[in-house]
C-alpha cells in the first residue's frame, strides 16, 4: 500500500484497525510512534548495488488504554512526515513489536489495515548459482513407453 492509498481508505473510516497475519487486532489504544523514510543501499548476492526507499510506520502499544488514534489525526501526522520528509507516494512497510520487531507490508480489506507477512528472497538467482526449480511431474501422467529395441524386428536382442 502507498501513501496516496492509505490516506483515501483513512478520509472514508471513522476508526482505525490493523489486523495481523494470525487474524488478531492489535489492540485499539496502539500508537503511531513513527512514520519515517527508510534507505536501504545495498549490494546484492550478484554484485548488483541496489537502493530500495520505503514509508516505515511503527505502531506501538503502551498502557494508555483510553488512547484511540482517529483516521483524521493519522492523516494529519501522514502529511505533516510528507511535508518534512518527502515521502511522495512512497510504499508503506509497518513495524509492530512481537517477540522481536516485524515488519509487515500493507493491504486493507475495505474494514481493517492488514499487516501482511513479507519474506526474504534472492535478487540475483541468475548470478549466485541457484538452480531453478524442477517442474515436478505426477507419474500417472507420464506414457508407458516400451523401449522399440524389444520389438521383434529392432536387432537389438
Amino acid at each position: 500500500m502507498t501513501i496516496t492509498e492509505i490516506k483515501h481508505h483513512l478520509s472514508k473510516l471513522n476508526t482505525i484497525a490493523f489486523q495481523l497475519p494470525n487474524g488478531t487486532l492489535v489492540p485499539n489504544h496502539f500508537h503511531v510512534t513513527e512514520v519515517g523514510k527508510v534507505t536501504k543501499h545495498f549490494i546484492d548476492c550478484g554484485g548488483t548495488l541496489r537502493n530500495e526507499v520505503k514509508a516505515n510506520f511503527q505502531l506501538w502499544e503502551a498502557n494508555d488504554y483510553d488512547h484511540r488514534l482517529h483516521p483524521e489525526k493519522l492523516i494529519h501526522i501522514i502529511e505533516l512526515s510528507d511535508k518534512l520528509l518527502n515521502l511522495g507516494n512512497l510504499t508503506i512497510e509497518v513495524e509492530y513489536q512481537g517477540t522481536t520487531i516485524g515488519k509487515y507490508g500493507l493491504d486493507f480489506d475495505g474494514i481493517n489495515f492488514l499487516l501482511t507477512t513479507k519474506q526474504t528472497d534472492c535478487l540475483a538467482k541468475d548470478n549466485c548459482g541457484i538452480p531453478t526449480e524442477k517442474p515436478k511431474l505426477k507419474l500417472s501422467g507420464l506414457e508407458n513407453k516400451t523401449s522399440s529395441c524389444c520389438s521383434t524386428d529392432s536387432n537389438c536382442c
